[in-house]
């Protein structure tokens, strides 16, 4: 299983960035899928999920600002990110829970100015 993040870059307080996660196959018809982010000196934490059946949850702190999604017949799945905050600024991961696996991709960096 390979994911591939991307979609992070610059961006100044207010604004939006999509981050996007793409697999190598079709995994995220029938799984779950997590975004996560390790800002500066802080462990990693959970953003927002996505299950198979397309449910989705968030951290208390991107709630209405954050939404998750995916496509299937695209092997993708976003991040769309709105109302941008400094705090926001971290490496954005996503990964995918297979039975008892966790696979992880590489990170992309969101940094926000403010």
């Amino acid at each position: 299983v390979q994911l591939q993040a991307s979609g992070g870059g610059l961006v100044q307080a207010g604004g939006s960035l999509r981050l996007s996660c793409a697999a190598s196959g079709s995994i995220f018809r029938f799984n779950t899928v997590g975004w996560y982010r390790q800002g500066p000196g802080k462990q990693r934490e959970l953003v927002a999920t996505i299950t198979g059946g397309g449910e989705t949850n968030y951290a208390n702190s991107v709630k209405g600002r954050f939404t998750i999604s995916k496509d299937n017949a695209k092997n993708t799945v976003y991040l769309q990110m709105n109302s941008l905050k400094p705090e926001d600024t971290a490496v954005y991961y996503c990964n995918v829970r297979i039975g008892v696996s966790v696979y992880w991709g590489q990170g992309t960096l969101v940094t926000v100015s403010s």
